[in-house]
């Protein structure tokens, strides 16, 4: 199949937005795993006086997990989809949350300017034409210093983490979205990740884009070798 891009991504989860917290809430430790990348980026005083970028947000839950862990920082979280943008945005949220609705490789034009502490961005790069142009303009509007997580499904490489991720999508969670008329979008899901780089890959991604202190951590349960928190800084002073 082909993968989904730009407008046609951004209409496929505009659709899928009705239903799309239900379909991840039976993805076990889904929640919780975001939480955990969220304190990985490592900031101090429940982020008190710091900006974050939450880039990808879809309908909340990352933004939920910043929040949670960091609930006296500003966030401003942005997607693409209209649809899921708006299922955020109607969640209640204590003071301190804007949400912009804008690409990733458009956030100029939409008035998201930097410099920011911290960025978050979660089952994103995957999903963009240009990986490393989106971290190129991520890079520029993170402070000298600020921090990036990245969460994201990535492959280990090992053939038993491929096949589970191929039984995972296609044994359980296609034929659940095909019933609610979703099917091309999770297709999509299964063969981006497929397509993506390995985590090894990634991690040299972020070098080439000019970060530092590269990690990259794993996520436990099932999604062990399949999805990983990628942490990274923006160099203090100019290489």
């Amino acid at each position: 199949m082909t993968l989904l891009r730009d407008d046609d991504l951004a209409a496929a989860f505009d659709h899928a937005s009705r239903s799309y917290d239900a379909l991840v809430a039976a993805n076990p430790g889904y929640h919780a795993h975001l939480r955990r990348s969220a304190r990985r980026l490592g900031l101090p005083g429940y982020g008190a006086g710091l900006r974050l970028l939450d880039l990808g947000c879809g309908t909340g839950a990352s933004t939920a997990a910043l929040r949670s862990e960091l609930p006296a920082a500003h966030i401003t979280a942005v997607d693409a989809s209209a649809g899921m943008l708006e299922r955020a945005a109607a969640k209640p949220w204590a003071d301190g949350v804007t949400f912009v609705h804008a690409p990733a490789e458009r956030l100029a034009e939409a008035g998201v300017k930097g410099p920011f502490d911290a960025v978050f961005a979660a089952y994103l790069l995957r999903n963009v034409d240009d990986p490393d142009a989106v971290l190129t303009t991520v890079h520029d509007l993170l402070a000298p210093g600020g921090r990036l997580a990245v969460h994201e499904y990535t492959l280990s490489g090992r053939r038993t983490d491929r096949a589970v991720w191929t039984m995972v999508s296609r044994g359980l969670v296609q034929p659940v979205a095909s019933a609610l008329g979703d099917g091309a979008l999770y297709r999509h899901l299964w063969r981006s990740v497929v397509d993506f780089d390995t985590a090894d890959r990634f991690t040299d991604r972020l070098r080439e884009a000019g970060f530092d202190r590269v990690r990259a951590l794993p996520l436990p349960g099932w999604q062990t070798g399949i999805t990983h928190t990628f942490v990274a800084r923006r160099p203090e002073t100019a290489r």
